[in-house]
């Protein structure tokens, strides 16, 4: 632990009391057990299309597609997504990127959310990936979702990090100690595994999509590793280390989500009202959750609008000194050690100070972008391996509206009149009327959630449409998941080291993990 972090003690029989694992410790793998859930649906049950676990489905499926599929609707969606366009922020990216931070002018059209840290983007970038991937669909051509596999499990119980575990995908695993996960050094401070060709070792291949994300997953590798380490220390038997270590991880994870990261996106009271109201809207018909396509392919990706066009990736990497990069360069192209923040590089410098990106107390973190219709402008040039597909468009708005078409996905105001809250009317829309296709009263789904955040919240959280949407389903995730600490023990509390007992946050995971400055002797 970094010197001077006050943490709660843990006693060995208070720890295996808190993850529901008894004197004998007995090897109870993650997803046993049963419990009452909160916030049991309250109606709807007959409005969700019955959809099979391993595949995407709807959440509203009585409603018609936002527009038809033709040649004018899709010019419209490229030209509004396109570089330079009227989704662009139009960040100075001539300048070096420092600047793009430190300087308030550089900012006018790409506003700073002081109610997030920079870090909060890949938290949920990191969620996205757990519980959704898409690798079957064509962009901007119909797909039937209930035909159409999800590649990872509709549940936040990190199958991107642990895959099958350590008997069936082994090579994930430390081969002298297969209860841990594998880990390397990327020159000064932990990497992902990789292979003779740079190819990160990991069972979510798009968490190398970029240095945050990446170190993030690292940061989980090593989170997984030291509460091995404790879990051993409190006696527990050696052929159930693996499976008390896994679901403490889970819990702890699962806990950051209901209490951290979705407060953060929709506020602390519409999570509360999803718990004791329930579910209206994603219900589960099948009696298990399933991955709605308007979550997936427009809602969730709100936290594009959060990214922000360059960061200091941390404080003393380039030669003792801060190492600032755009989140992506297309002049960093096919370099080893390129200057931007993109994945699939090994080099020294080529680590997170997760001081920049959440708040340890001491000054240095940084914010985030607000949730509103001003992407940032490296967005728009994405590197094609940044893209789980490699093909074009390498615009990631246009990508985005493209998904409207593949999906066949509804308006925004069909949806926000489905939920029963006021639609914004065509006037919020001026911009889109040019098209003459009808998108200034009937709005892709993703450019209506992010003109509701602006227009409603200022671009501080998401308006009552995509927070309804999102906070149903990432709720209705941990719900419907019978390994779940909402099911299995709905009073539990964090049990590991934190600076508030009975909470858990970020900070205490890296803190945990030992990739916190101090814990490395930075």
């Amino acid at each position: 632990m970094a010197a001077g972090h006050r943490t709660r003690g843990i006693s060995r029989r208070g720890f295996l009391r808190g993850m529901g694992v008894g004197a004998a410790a007995s090897g109870v793998a993650l997803g046993s057990g049963a419990g009452p859930a909160l916030g049991v649906p309250a109606s709807g049950e007959a409005t969700t299309a019955a959809t099979s676990p391993d595949r995407f489905g709807r959440m509203f499926p009585g409603l018609a597609q936002f527009a038809p599929e033709n040649d004018r609707v899709t010019n419209a969606l490229l030209d509004i997504g396109h570089f330079g366009g009227m989704l662009d922020a139009k960040d100075p990216i001539g300048r070096p990127p420092a600047e793009l931070i430190t300087d308030p002018a550089a900012s006018v059209n790409n506003r700073d959310n002081p109610t997030h840290t920079a870090g909060t983007t890949f938290v949920g970038q990191f969620l996205d990936h757990d519980m959704t991937f898409d690798t079957s669909s064509r962009l901007g051509h119909a797909t039937v979702p209930e035909q159409s596999p999800n590649a990872r499990t509709p549940r936040f119980d990190l199958d991107s990090v642990y895959g099958r575990g350590p008997t069936l995908d082994p090579l994930l695993y430390d081969p002298a100690d297969p209860a841990k996960l594998r880990v390397e050094s990327g020159g000064l401070f932990e990497d992902l595994p990789r292979d003779t060709s740079g190819r990160a070792i990991i069972a979510e291949p798009r968490n190398d999509e970029n240095l945050m994300i990446a170190g993030l997953h690292a940061a989980f590798l090593l989170f997984h590793n030291q509460v091995v380490d404790m879990v051993r220390a409190s006696g527990t038997p050696a052929d159930a280390v693996f499976a008390t270590a896994r679901r403490t991880v889970t819990w702890h994870y699962q806990w950051i989500i209901l209490h951290e990261f979705l407060p953060q996106i929709i506020g602390a009271d519409r999570v509360q009202a999803i718990l004791t109201g329930g579910r209206t809207f994603y219900t589960a018909p099948m009696g298990a959750a399933f991955m709605p396509v308007e979550f997936q392919g427009a809602a969730y990706r709100f936290g594009h609008s959060m990214v922000r066009p360059s960061y200091r990736a941390n404080l003393a990497g380039q030669s003792g000194n801060p190492f600032f990069g755009f989140v992506f360069d297309p002049n960093e192209e096919g370099k080893t050690d390129p200057g931007d923040l993109r994945g699939g590089a090994r080099a020294p410098r080529r680590f997170i100070g997760w001081q920049t990106f959440f708040d340890f107390g001491d000054g240095q973190v940084k914010t985030n972008k607000r949730i509103d219709t001003h992407i940032s402008t490296p967005l728009f040039r994405l590197p094609l391996g940044a893209i789980p597909t490699h093909d074009q468009p390498i615009s990631l708005p246009q990508r985005n509206l493209l998904r409207h078409l593949t999906w066949q996905l509804p308006s925004g105001q069909a949806i926000a009149t489905a939920v029963g809250v006021p639609a914004l009317g065509a006037s919020a829309f001026p911009e889109l009327r040019g098209y003459g296709v009808g998108l200034e009263s009937s709005t892709p789904l993703w450019y209506y959630v992010l003109k509701e955040a602006e227009m409603v919240e200022d671009g501080l959280r998401l308006g009552p449409m995509g927070s309804r949407v999102v906070g149903e389903v990432m709720i209705g995730l941990l719900q419907l998941d019978p390994g779940s600490f909402l099911v299995v023990d709905p009073s539990w509390h964090p049990v590991l080291p934190s600076r508030t007992a009975g909470d858990f946050r970020m900070a205490d995971l890296l803190t945990v993990a030992q990739v916190h400055p101090g814990g490395r002797g930075q």
